[in-house]
């Protein structure tokens, strides 16, 4: 499984021979590959009329591009912005709710990258073929995508260790700007340009899988809000700036605490392990169906909804579950 940082040809030319050398070698005689673009047909046709963004056919014979539109940027903030509204306002009646829960299209979002990362997953499982994932820049949902498919594909990732180096490798590493899309919380009125929830949109998917596969993530509900929170607003500096670069010139290793560091201390860790984790070697494959995608009510309604009798069913679990 690959990811681009960008687009195999770029502005004013048409051929980058060595992206095509380097995919190239990638295959041997008779293989084939699939490149996953996040973004729709039209927006590459329309990349290609400006003088580069897509890569023509011909130069990649053994590669099939398949084409899954991924909203990022504006229309993702609004819809995550439509739906807080929603989740905010407590005199709404049930239609106009459902209504409102409709029309902000997160859960369709939702399904849209559970359906594209399952689609990555399968050309590698069941094609055994290579498969390339890139978009727009590659640091949105190029990351979203490869993230989600490692998920599915690998139960060491499934780990709360896994899923820590999973997030560093492909979030952090892979350079998506934390500073630029987690710049404000939702309920702001303020709408930065570059604001886009897509770690959040990976940490639904996430929780998504942990509902539908409830013993084969080592990690429960409390690791992913804790996740959002210090993906906005953080006492550490692992999520501090847009890429490995700028964390250097600042120095954020040097002069901040990581995060993981903290979550791994024995009197914390134990809060964010889930007590019916089970090993589960086999790939998990999520149901897209509508009806198999829930509002994540513990994050978009947990300013509304006591949770104390929910923390209260899960501190029982978890005592007979260690005390079995």
């Amino acid at each position: 499984l690959l990811r681009s940082s960008q687009p195999l040809t770029g502005p004013n030319r048409r051929r980058c021979r060595e992206d095509e050398k380097l995919l190239g070698t990638i295959l041997d005689e008779g293989e084939r590959g699939f490149i996953i673009d996040t973004r729709s047909a039209q927006a590459a046709k329309q990349a290609r009329m400006s003088g580069g963004g897509t890569e023509p056919k011909s130069c990649y014979p053994q590669w099939r591009r398949l084409h899954r539109a991924l909203d990022r940027g504006r229309p993702l903030q609004e819809s995550f912005v439509r739906l807080v509204e929603a989740c905010s306002d407590p005199s709404l009646s049930m239609d106009r709710w459902l209504a409102r829960l409709d029309s902000s299209r997160w859960l369709s979002h939702v399904k849209a990258a559970l359906s594209t990362a399952c689609l990555a997953a399968q050309c590698l499982d069941r094609e055994d073929s290579n498969v390339l994932v890139h978009g727009a820049e590659g640091t949105d949902t190029t990351l979203l995508v490869t993230a989600l498919a490692q998920l599915i594909l690998d139960p060491s990732c499934r780990t709360l260790e896994g899923f820590q180096a999973l997030l560093q490798r492909e979030w952090i590493e892979a350079g998506h700007p934390f500073h630029l899309r987690c710049a404000r919380s939702a309920s702001s009125h303020a709408r930065g340009k570059q604001e886009a929830p897509l770690f959040l949109l990976f940490l639904d998917c996430v929780w998504q899988l942990s509902r539908q596969f409830p013993f084969s993530l080592e990690f429960g509900e409390q690791l992913l809000l804790t996740l959002f929170d210090n993906a906005y607003a953080s006492s550490y500096g692992t999520f501090l700036c847009n890429n490995e670069k700028e964390r250097s010139l600042c120095k954020v290793k040097e002069s901040t605490h990581s995060l993981w560091a903290w979550l791994n201390q024995p009197e914390e860790k134990h809060k964010y392990l889930n007590p019916l984790y089970s090993h589960n070697p086999l790939v998990i494959w999520p149901s897209v169906e509508p009806q198999s995608i829930q509002l994540w009510q513990g994050l978009f309604l947990r300013w509304i909804r006591p949770s104390q009798h929910l923390d209260e069913a899960w501190a029982e679990i978890q005592r007979l579950v260690e005390g079995s």
